[in-house]
Order: C-alpha cells, then structure tokens, then sequence
C-alpha cells in the first residue's frame, strides 16, 4: 500500500547518541530526519537553509528598496527647491552608478542561487 507517494521503508542501524544527535539536529532546524538523511545523502540544500535563503532574498531586496525610497526623497528635495548644487549633484550621481552596479550584481547572485535550488529539487 502507497502513502504519499512513499512505498518503501529503510531500516538502518546507528548508534543510540548518533541517532539522539541528528534528532536534536532536525529539532533545532524544524525538518524532519527523514529530509535530513535523503538532503546529506543526495548532497541537498535542506529546507530550513532554502528558507534562510529566501529570507535573505527579501532583506535584500527590501534594502534597495529602502535606497529607491531615499533617491525619491532626494529628488523631491531638489524639485521643490529647484535647486541642486553641482557637487551635490556629482556625488548623487556617483552614488547611484554605484547602486546600479550592486543591484546587477545581486541580481547576478539571484540568479545563481535559484538555478541552485531549482536543481536541488
């Protein structure tokens, strides 16, 4: 009889402190025994460090979107006083040439992080 798509059973002997060690393991990073044996053995990115992962990507996201916010601050500043002096200027520009190039570099990371996981699956 098939559950869950899962037909067949592996006994295995270990240790009893080995045993009590990956329990603890799979307890402290909410994952089962079962995703933490077939994750070690198929050499698998384990759920919880995808999770970490993805979190990261949301942080840093929200960081450049903290710095968007602010460039639009900065430019609402120079509208109203229809005035930006030409070293302001400079170093806004310079500023956001830097930021660009972060931003293509995190994307770059991005990419390669979920071709990762992808072919983690």
């Amino acid at each position: 009889m098939e559950k869950d798509g899962k037909e067949d059973l592996i006994l295995i002997r270990i240790q009893k402190n080995r045993k009590d060690s990956w329990k603890k393991i799979c307890k402290e990073r909410n994952i089962t025994l079962t995703n933490l044996i077939i994750a070690s053995v198929e050499n698998r990115i384990l759920e919880d460090e995808r999770k970490k992962i993805l979190r990261f990507i949301e942080k840093q996201d929200n960081i450049f979107i903290k710095i968007e916010t602010n460039i639009n601050q900065i430019a609402r500043v120079a509208n109203t006083q229809k005035f930006i002096s030409s070293k302001e200027l400079s170093h806004f520009q310079s500023q956001l040439k830097t930021i660009i190039k972060l931003k293509e570099q995190q994307n770059e990371i991005f990419i390669k992080i979920y071709a990762l996981m992808a072919d983690d699956r």
